[in-house]
């Protein structure tokens, strides 16, 4: 495996980075995958990239985005009613045919893919296309499957977490490149007021159940902030949202990160196998200090600015511990492990092997006398 990042290209690369089509890029961001491409996409043009979006028409203007379809497909075909079926795979199939049709007529140096389609596995190794796949979920059915099988120089793999890498294969072909996040958004005001937060999308899987009970039992006020998508889960912690603990809404930009801030401690409650866990690194970046469930990332990333639980119930002593944390340690980890600047070299390195590993194969050539 390979985890130590390369120097970043001498030159600017030609770089199309597919996004997932669920959400729009664009604030206020639904998850941690549209906070993640939008850091990426500015960070390349930071840098000197010539970067395409290929994402939904519906993401930021600011962004250099090639639309793929006029909108995400959860204003459509909404996915809790709809995953599964033919006709969400018939909408995927056809955005993200296009989309690969457009990156082979773009002459680009590389392709950042981070969707979760499978079949763009199986086109950029038929087409010989340089591709890096950022892996931000645990292994499913059709995705472990196309991996498993477009094994070749020019196809190389990134995982956000170590936790990541066996899940995956123990693979020579993957690098661990943790997410990063924009340190100067993200900004630590001093003093704490004395409530717990919570926020990201409300679901069963983040757990948010579990950080109110956690909270009532340490005796803390809760804030939660984030998007309801799934309104059945929320009406079941509705009963627990007495006072003090409060829900605040989707908030975004200014209004989150000053929420963020200025909390004493932020809970991060997942109920599976986190890959990363940005909210953490968030939070840390903000000063405050993380109490967690000891599940996939969580430890890698929080280090020693917080305090895990094993399960819920060891989950309001570790915000007890989490509270006792110097602010200063949180920033300071942050900064150390999680700058978007970090995050785009490790890409890079990916970038380069993947363009030196097309170079190198013979297939380079069949498309140099194909041209």
């Amino acid at each position: 495996m390979l985890h130590t990042p390369a120097a970043a290209p001498a030159r600017p690369r030609r770089t199309a980075v597919i996004a997932h089509l669920r959400h729009p890029i664009a604030q206020p961001f639904m998850g941690g995958m549209e906070a993640h491409c939008d850091l990426l996409v500015r960070t390349l043009m930071a840098k000197g990239h010539q970067v395409t979006l290929f994402a939904s028409g519906d993401s930021a203007p600011a962004l250099p985005v090639a639309a793929v379809s006029p909108h995400a497909y959860e204003a459509e075909l909404p996915w809790a009613i709809w995953r599964g079926t033919d006709r969400l795979t018939a909408w995927l199939a056809d955005a993200y045919a296009r989309c690969w049709a457009a990156v082979l007529a773009g002459g680009f140096d590389i392709v950042h893919n981070n969707s979760l389609f499978a079949p763009i596995h199986d086109w950029a190794l038929r087409d010989g296309v340089p591709m890096v796949t950022s892996l931000h979920v645990p292994p499913f059915g059709p995705l472990r499957e196309a991996v498993a099988r477009n094994r070749a120089p020019w196809l190389r793999l990134t995982v956000p977490s170590s936790s990541q890498v066996p899940l995956w294969g123990n693979d020579d072909a993957i690098r661990v490149a943790h997410n990063g996040i924009d340190l100067s958004r993200w900004q630590p005001i001093g003093r704490g007021n004395g409530r717990a937060l919570w926020f990201g999308r409300i679901t069963p899987n983040k757990g948010t159940l579990a950080a109110l009970r956690a909270a009532d039992a340490a005796g803390i006020a809760l804030d939660l902030i984030g998007p309801v998508e799934c309104a059945d889960y929320f009406a079941e912690l509705t009963p627990h949202l007495n006072a003090p603990h409060a829900y605040l809404g989707h908030l975004s930009g200014d209004e989150l990160t000053a929420r963020v801030a200025s909390s004493s401690v932020v809970l991060s409650t997942p109920m599976w196998d986190e890959p990363f866990g940005l909210v953490a690194a968030e939070a840390l970046a903000s000063g405050v200090p993380v109490a967690a469930l000891d599940r996939g990332a969580m430890a890698e990333v929080i280090g020693d600015c917080g305090a895990l639980a094993a399960d819920e119930a060891a989950l309001p002593a570790a915000i007890r511990r989490a509270l006792r944390v110097p602010r200063a340690r949180c920033r300071a980890r942050a900064e150390r492990c999680f700058s978007a600047s970090a995050m785009v070299a490790g890409y890079a390195a990916a970038y380069d092997d993947a363009i030196a590993g097309c170079r190198a194969s013979s297939i380079s050539s069949t498309r140099a006398l194909l041209a």
